[in-house]
């Protein structure tokens, strides 16, 4: 269905306020379909089209203290860049809800990286935490499910605590296609249940400049 522009920017100025009132409430909010659907679509079709050689093994930690640890994930991941066109438009409307949370909330956040995540059956990643406070510069993550037809009996669910220690999450949630979370990185541990069939999703970091001697942070 057409919509005119000035009514598609009012829809995208109130998700926007959607979303930083969440941020201020509760911390996170769970979207059913923030994102054009012709997007979402386009994002899985481009997906489907890599082969596994193109995926490599996700580790645990950044640059020098990266490594490869089975028992806490077991995700398979492909950074996101602007070369093809489809990722470039993904990474725009991440652009843009940046400035648009800046606007709202000055956040002071400062760019965004993002990878294709792919769980094989049974894969999973552990409880954990996107960041420690005052020791990186992720502040808020994202997470964009791209699982068409996903049944809630096929597992893979992302689960929410409040605090690491919590022995009850806060969230369940079922990584259906289209649908996008947002938390801060530093508030919420979380963590990926196996799934029965491969699952597919795109997590993603907005992050806030901590450069020393005006040398820019690099990305992930």
């Amino acid at each position: 269905m057409y919509s005119p522009p000035e009514l598609a920017l009012d829809l995208q100025q109130g998700l926007y306020d959607q979303i930083a009132d969440a941020l201020v409430d509760t911390g996170y909010i769970i979207l059913p379909s923030a994102l054009p659907e012709t997007l979402t679509n386009e994002l899985y079709q481009h997906l489907q089209a890599h082969s596994a050689q193109q995926f490599q093994r996700a580790g645990v930690g950044r640059e020098q203290d990266h490594q490869l640890h089975g028992g806490i994930r077991r995700d398979e991941i492909r950074w996101l860049g602007r070369q093809q066109p489809v990722e470039a438009e993904y990474l725009n409307w991440m652009e843009e809800l940046r400035e648009g949370l800046n606007r709202r909330l000055f956040m002071g956040l400062f760019d965004y990286e993002a990878h294709f995540a792919h769980y094989r059956t049974g894969a999973f990643y552990k409880r954990h935490l996107d960041a420690f406070r005052g020791q990186t510069n992720r502040v808020l993550t994202t997470v964009l499910y791209l699982n068409p037809d996903w049944d809630a009996k096929q597992g893979g669910e992302l689960l929410i605590w409040p605090e690491p220690d919590s022995d009850r999450a806060i969230e369940q949630v079922v990584p259906q296609m289209g649908t996008l979370v947002i938390f801060l990185s530093e508030q919420f541990p979380h963590e990926v249940l196996p799934a029965a069939t491969d699952r597919y999703s795109i997590a993603g970091w907005f992050r806030v400049n901590t450069s020393i001697n005006n040398q820019i942070d690099p990305p992930h």
